[in-house]
């Protein structure tokens, strides 16, 4: 059985001496291998009431190519916020949602809303005149102290969604003066407790009708100064030539926050005539181009995602143009869904490298031609490596592994014996090569060339090259 390790260490490579440079946004685990988080936010109630989800809707994330869960904090079960209090069946429930993700081999994060708070005004909030500030901070001690030592909790995003509203500040003198100041009295007190934990942060989400090159989240333009911080911005992009402008920002930010980027959620939420139609602006195709040149972006950068949400379809929102909108994934009118929204999950769930013993190059899926192509560096010092093909929705014909052309190996679903060898250089191992067919996942032992650059890539077919 593979090791089980604990992210605890963040790459943020800008320049290197070597003659080959990884990719910057990154995580490393204790034994230093390169991670890419991916996954869903999941919910712990929507409109309807509670969620609740079993080990089978785990199953389903992983094939999903999920390993990483954003678990949405409720402050009015956490807090003395008016009209909350700390819940301890809440807390049970929390603690069955990371139990899930242990069991599947995925880490979760926490981020806190303002859920279940009566009247919680962001106005006042930012005054801080009730010391609301530590208030805020006590739902979150809560948290920390219970998941200190959970090697399986990876961070904590720490304030969702920021609000100006009717305040008359600007958004810069909003962040550097409120919002920045309330990060570093967070970071400094959960690093108090756990201080191995992720940090992350996003900036303000701005009033309807006043966003930026069509980005809704306004530019941090000062630093924060701390450990351990991931940026982690939201992007719900619609028009697809601001995608790569809103990210170069976002990138932007990064350099001068010292922080890599995970996008805390994407994906612009489907209408309920989307289900039903095939063309036109609110048709499958043109949400299936949308999302693909959304995740192009994201791998070329080399930043993980998280998608809203994981759930069924209980229950619709109304306020854009389209009429009744959601980001549930499933079309179930269920809380835990089956039924995908094929359109998008196809792309959300595209092959990649998940945990690589090296350092990743770069890579990146082509939706046209149904191949990953992947460059690293391997180092088999650092353990083993997975990467997440998805060969049951990508690769029905099966697939062929193609490393630097002299090591090959394929996958044939009609002979279902595992992975068969057509070629491989002297000295290499076929059967450090393994295909789990359960998590939909490649795991390689030890590779055939270490501590050199190599390309692997994922066909579809068997030896179609």
């Amino acid at each position: 059985m593979l090791v089980k390790v604990r992210l605890i260490l963040l790459v943020f490579v800008f320049s290197t001496m070597h003659t080959f440079s990884q990719i910057k946004h990154g995580l490393r685990d204790e034994l230093g291998r390169h991670i890419i988080p991916r996954g869903f936010v999941v919910n712990t109630n929507d409109h309807k009431g509670e969620v609740f989800f079993n080990s089978d809707d785990y199953v389903r994330q992983v094939r999903m190519g999920a390993n990483t869960q954003v678990v949405r904090l409720e402050l009015g079960k956490l807090s003395d916020f008016p009209g909350g209090k700390l819940e301890p069946n809440y807390l049970k429930k929390l603690d069955s949602l990371v139990a899930l993700g242990r069991h599947s081999d995925i880490k979760t994060v926490f981020k806190m809303t303002v859920y279940g708070a009566d009247k919680f005004v962001w106005e006042e909030f930012w005054q801080n005149k009730k010391n609301e500030y530590q208030t805020y901070i006590d739902a979150w001690k809560v948290i920390w102290n219970r998941y200190a030592n959970e090697p399986y909790v990876l961070g904590y995003d720490v304030v969702n969604e920021p609000r100006k509203l009717t305040m008359d500040i600007s958004y810069e003198d909003l962040t550097n003066k409120y919002l920045i100041p309330l990060y570093q009295k967070i970071i400094d007190e959960s690093q108090k407790i756990n201080p191995d934990k992720m940090i992350l942060f996003q900036s303000i989400f701005m009033n309807k009708g006043e966003k930026v090159d069509n980005n809704q989240y306004s530019e941090i333009t000062a630093p924060i100064n701390r450990k351990n911080i991931i940026f982690a911005p939201h992007i719900y992009q619609n028009d697809i030539s601001f995608i790569k402008r809103n990210m170069d920002r976002f990138d932007k930010e990064s350099d001068m926050l010292k922080a890599p980027i995970l996008i805390g959620e994407w994906g612009f939420p489907t209408f309920a005539t989307t289900d039903t139609i095939i063309e036109g602006n609110l048709g499958q195709l043109k949400y299936r181009e949308l999302y693909i040149r959304t995740a192009e972006v994201f791998d070329r950068m080399g930043v993980g995602s998280i998608k809203a949400w994981f759930l069924g379809n209980r229950t619709m929102q109304n306020f854009l143009p389209g009429g009744p909108s959601t980001w549930s994934i499933f079309s179930d009118k269920t809380d835990a869904g089956t039924v995908e929204r094929k359109y998008i999950t196809d792309v959300i769930s595209r092959p990649f490298p998940q945990t690589i013993a090296g350092d990743i190059q770069s890579f990146l899926f082509n939706h046209a031609t149904r191949t990953l192509n992947l460059n690293i560096k391997t180092d088999n010092s650092k353990g083993a490596s997975k990467i997440f093909i998805g060969a049951n929705r990508h690769y029905p014909d099966g697939f062929s592994i193609i490393i630097n052309d002299d090591f090959v190996m394929y996958y044939n679903p009609l002979k279902n014996v595992g992975l068969e060898i057509y070629k491989a250089r002297e000295g290499s191992n076929p059967s450090d090569f393994i295909w789990d067919e359960n998590s939909q996942k490649l795991i390689i032992l030890k590779w055939p060339f270490n501590q050199e650059e190599v390309n692997l890539k994922i066909l579809p077919g068997i030896r179609n090259f």
